[in-house]
Parts: C-alpha cells; structure tokens; sequence
C-alpha cells in the first residue's frame, strides 16, 4: 500500500512504525536484519557471472565472506557497469544512475538500480519526508497533497529519483512539475519554482546543502521578476494573502536592515539537505526558512542511506539499504600510504563513540558492489538508548577533495592541470580549508621555479586564472560550482623559493602535497616565513 492509501486507512502511529520504525530497533535487531538480508544478497550475487567474476569460490555466510572477500572499488565493476550488462548481473537493472568517477581520467561512473532497491528508496524517501516534518515521536505533518520546491539534479543523477519514489506514494506536487523542471537550466526552474511557490505556497524543499544555500540567498531577487512564468506560459496568480505578507514583510526587512528571505513568505513543514560540507550551510538555511533542515546521505553507489531524526543530532542508518561495514581512520590513513594493506573492517555493534570510520558498503536487493569503498568518512556521534550509533558525515576520504558536494578533485587530476597550464610550478601543496565565513576552498600553497621572470605583482593572478580555466576544462563538477553556485573555489599561496626543501630539512619528511594535514600546513607557512632566515636573505 501506498502512504495515501495508509493515510485514509491508519493511525499516525501505525503510519509511523511502517515507515520510520528503524529508529526503535535495538541493536541485536538491527544486526539481524542487516545478517538476514545480507544473506538473501549473498546468494543472488555469487550465483551471477558478475561475481563468480570476482569471488573465486562459493562461500557460505556472511562472516566467511568478509574474511575471503577484499575490498573493492570501481575499477573492480568498471568493465561490466559502463557497458550496462545487466545480464551479468545478481538481479536486472530497472535504471542506471550516473555520477563523477575521476575528472579529467574516468569522466562517468553508473550504478545499476533494481526494483527491489526502488522499493527500498522509495519507503525511506517517505521515512525521510515524515521526519522532515517531525519534531517528536509519533508527530508528522506531511499531507498527501503538499508542495514540494524542485531543488535537485535530475535523472540520471541520484537525486533526480526521489520526485518518482514520491510519486509511488503520495500526490505531492512539484513546483514545477518533474517533466518541466527537467528540461528547464538550474536558473530557469528555481525562478519558476519561487513563483508558483508565490501562488501555491511550498510545502517541502529538499537540496544539496550548498545549492539550498544559493536558492535561498537568491529568493529576492529569483521572486522579483515580472508575472509571466517561462515555461508554462501562464501568468502566476499571487493569492492575497501573499500580497498582504509580502508588503508586511518588505516593512519588516526595512527595519530590520535586512534582505527578504523565504521564512517571511513560507511556511515550510520540513525541508531536508544532503551533501559533504552540509555543516556549513545549517545555520543560515535554518535563519533564512524558520526552522531546522534534515540531514540525510545518499550516494549514487549506496543509494539513501541515512536520516537524521526528529532530533536533529545524528542521523541513523537504515538497516535495508546496504550492509555495512566500517574502516578505522588510523588504518584509512594507512591504506594511502601502503595500497597493498588490507584493513580490519568493523560492524555497527563493535563501534565506539567519538571513532571517525571509513565507510564500506554491499548493496543488498540484487546491487552489484559488495565490500566497497565508497570513500565517505563518518564520525560516530553517539547512540540512541537502544545501542543503535548516529553519525556525523565528515567528509570524503583524504585521497579526494568534494567541494560542496560538487567536486571529486585527487592528486591525477591536480598533477593534469598542472602540465596542462605549463606554469613553472616546482613544488605545491592542495589542501580543503574554509574560509572567514566557513564556506569550504580549496587552497593551493605553490613553490615556482627560481628562474621564473614573471613580475610578482602578477604572479597570483596569472596562477589563479589559468588553473582555474584546466580545473574547469578537465572537470566539468569544478565548472559548475561556476556555472551553479557562482563560487571559485581556488585560492593561491606562494611560498618562498627554498620553503619544501626547508621543510624536508627540518621535519625529516616532505609535506604532503594532496590534503595535508592542517598542522603541514601550519608548519609549512611557518617555515616560509623563517626561509630568509635559513637562506641568509633579507626579504622585506
């Protein structure tokens, strides 16, 4: 049955366990759904040619698995998913959903999605919906037929699936609707979104955190336009009640001294954000809409993971989606430097509080990866009285840079923007840091070859110029942080002539150049300052 379907015919109570009753397993419940499902994935998969493929011999549990079976990563599946052979595979693909693989080396990467994780997605989009709304137990206020602000990427990205999983359960309307939001520009459908907003009111918004930022720092100007709406061909009726509001609201912002934000138009139920880097953008999403967003993880590999609750401090697993596992930061960090080593990985009863984990997923209902890395990084923020961890998304392993849940920038692509750019660039180190007003950038701290003649009054603006034209030409998710966000996220340092081999000298080691430590980084600036000491040179 359908939510619209449980909403004539039950309780809200009854209506809650379906849906949202993850959150009262307790922990050897959780474990059991997680072994019994892993099972029934286990035998689908090993039986398809896709994993007699890679597992070399039939195993008989779960825990026989972990121990036979490596880790995998996309290169693993590359062969068979690009080509979209979904006769190989434990159950046929109803949809493909594409995402970044390697900018600039492996463009695409495309992940098979069966009926049975529709299903799954479909159920904890609901779960997710009602939570939004919710803020106790029990208590939601999702009606069958509430707007929701078209916020997201469309298929054949992740996000694009979640109007559809909607559409299975509800009536919620989209503004604008699926079919014209998706042949609209990212500009084009959210001024189109705020306008029939303006009419019909929103009801739900659901966004990557840093998009939902940008949307809701444009409203005034995005609501300002004229009356027709491109696209439909209809001119937008304004209800009274939004004239009354929006005079009310001008008044109030003169006082005030301050923008129009959507809070003093919308009476949003619950809104919901996605995303590395979401913690940046909570505070002020909360200011500009009145009230507190959802966290959630989803990912084109392991699908809708994650939710936060009512409580909004942590969010919880759902036991369905894949089976997980986990790596310990101290051995994520020694698998880049040895990528021979093969880590112990741990289940979510053996986790400790405060431990920050790699995570490792298999997919279950009939998915392709199993035991892979998807490289997110989570911090175990606690447990609910059950024994059931939450998590904090951290961000991605330290081997890829995501800016704002756009970027997946690795030391390959850095190392091809340099030779494109053909800069006399000796040394360099890229790191993630954020900046006055936490917003993340990345900061490149460069070294250039002594023999450069180049004026140094010039220098930073030639650096920063030409590698942001080969970040944006050999990574088309760095050129939409341009195109989207109107963000560049690149900053330039340049360093002394002699600051990495000083830096060698000193702490018997190279800084790292891809994702230093910010402790590297501080001794590095450091040693810069001090280098005309250590060279015998006067700077001034």
């Amino acid at each position: 049955m359908s939510f619209k379907d449980d909403y004539k015919s039950k309780s809200k109570k009854e209506i809650w366990d379906q849906y949202c009753g993850f959150l009262d397993l307790t922990i050897d419940e959780f474990m059991a759904i997680q072994n019994r499902l892993m099972k029934e994935q286990l035998r689908l998969w090993q039986k398809s040619p896709l994993g007699k493929s890679l597992l070399k011999e039939e195993v008989s549990s779960v825990e026989e698995f972990r121990r036979e079976f490596p880790l995998t990563n996309y290169q693993d599946y590359a062969d068979i998913l690009l080509l979209k052979r979904d006769d190989l595979l434990p159950a046929k693909a109803v949809i493909w959903i594409k995402t970044t693989w390697e900018g600039g080396k492996h463009p695409v990467k495309l992940a098979p999605y069966t009926s049975g994780m529709i299903e799954t997605f479909r159920d904890n989009t609901m779960a997710c919906v009602m939570l939004a709304s919710s803020r106790r137990k029990y208590e939601f206020t999702v009606e069958n037929d509430d707007t929701f602000l078209y916020g997201l990427a469309p298929l054949p990205f992740a996000t694009g699936l979640l109007p559809r999983a909607l559409a299975m359960h509800t009536d919620i309307e989209f503004l604008p609707n699926v079919e014209e939001a998706e042949n609209m520009s990212f500009k084009e459908r959210n001024k189109e979104g705020f306008k029939l907003g303006m009419e019909k009111g929103i009801d739900y918004f659901f966004g990557l955190a840093s998009v939902a930022y940008y949307i809701s720092k444009s409203f005034s100007s995005m609501s300002s336009g004229g009356s027709s709406s491109k696209g439909s061909g209809k001119k937008t009726k304004i209800p009274l009640k939004m004239v009354f509001r929006y005079l009310k609201a001008k008044k109030t912002c003169k006082e005030e001294g301050r923008e129009l934000m959507p809070k003093d138009f919308f009476k949003l139920k619950g809104y919901m954000i996605t995303g590395a880097d979401s913690d940046c953008y909570k505070d002020e999403l909360e200011q500009m809409w009145g009230i507190a967003p959802l966290e959630l993880f989803a990912g084109t590999e392991p699908s809708l993971i994650a939710a936060e609750d009512f409580n909004r401090n942590g969010m919880y697993f759902f036991p369905d989606t894949c089976f997980y596992e986990f790596i310990k930061e101290s051995d994520m960090y020694r698998c880049i430097e040895d990528e021979n080593y093969n880590p112990k990985t741990y289940l979510f009863n053996e986790l400790e509080v405060d431990g920050i984990y790699e995570l490792v997923i298999s997919v279950l209902k009939g998915g392709a990866f199993m035991r892979y890395r998807v490289k997110d990084v989570y911090k175990c923020v606690g447990k609910s009285e059950l024994g059931i961890p939450r998590f904090k998304f951290v961000d991605r392993a330290p081997d890829v840079i995501d800016i704002a849940g756009f970027t997946r920038i690795t030391k390959d692509l850095i190392d091809n923007v340099i030779a494109l750019a053909n800069l006399d660039i000796k040394n360099y180190s890229i790191v993630k840091e954020y900046n006055q007003n936490n917003k993340p950038l990345l900061h490149m701290y460069v070294e250039l070859d002594s023999s450069t003649l180049i004026d140094s009054a010039y220098l930073k603006d030639i650096l920063q110029c030409q590698l942001g034209i080969y970040f944006r030409y050999i990574d088309s998710d760095y050129e939409s942080l341009k195109q989207i966000l109107e963000m560049d996220p690149l900053e330039i340092t340049i360093l002394r002539c002699g600051t990495f081999e000083k830096y060698q000298q000193v702490y018997q080691k190279p800084v790292k150049s891809f994702n230093p430590s910010k402790y590297e980084i501080r001794d590095l600036v450091d040693i810069q300052q001090r280098v005309g000491e250590y060279m015998g040179v006067k700077y001034d």
